[in-house]
């Protein structure tokens, strides 16, 4: 009984798995393929792609987002400048470590391709890749303490609201980011 219920479970089962989408189909034609072309485009336009979620989603604006909403949260004529300013300065930085975390990706991939990759050099790629990224995410982290400094707490309050976190307070305790500098 036991072994008919199993042959009819896999007999069920069987077009299921055939059905089932393979996760990575497709990806061996990749130039690099641990990197999609919209990850490589990310990396070297020098996008957020999330790394900065720690500083925007607890009160910390970033940039891109003050730029589309200067407007509605009245910055000055020099503010925007600076906050034009502080986006090409990250973006600029961002996008030379993103090339530079492309080209150790596409080495990783043909040292794998090649099968001439080993255990010591895989530490050291890794590490180098991991380095890279880190960087990239400071570059956007830091990008928001930078950005948040040039405004004031009404803006920053405004930002929030805009962009819909917490109804427009920051969610950190102590002083507002920027300590509540006008300019």
């Amino acid at each position: 009984m036991r072994r008919i219920l199993m042959a009819l479970a896999l007999l069920v089962a069987g077009p299921v798995w055939a059905n089932t989408p393979l996760p990575y189909a497709g990806m061996t034609d990749l130039p690099i393929r641990a990197l999609s072309a919209e990850q490589q485009a990310d990396l070297l336009a020098g996008r957020g792609m999330g790394l900065a979620l720690a500083a925007e989603l607890n009160g910390w604006p970033g940039p891109a987002h003050v730029v589309e909403l200067a407007g509605a949260m009245q910055l000055t004529p020099a503010q925007l400048v600076a906050t034009h300013r502080l986006m090409a300065e990250m973006q600029a930085a961002a996008s030379a470590l993103g090339a530079r975390v492309i080209e150790e990706e596409r080495a990783l991939d043909t040292a794998f391709r090649d099968r001439r990759v080993t255990p010591s050099d895989l530490s050291a790629r890794t590490a180098r890749i991991a380095a890279l990224q880190g960087e990239i995410r400071d570059v956007h982290l830091r990008t928001h303490l930078a950005q948040t400094a040039l405004l004031n707490a009404e803006q920053i309050a405004a930002y929030s609201r805009l962009r819909g976190y917490a109804g427009g307070t920051p969610q950190h305790g102590g002083p507002m980011p920027g300590g509540h500098r006008h300019h």
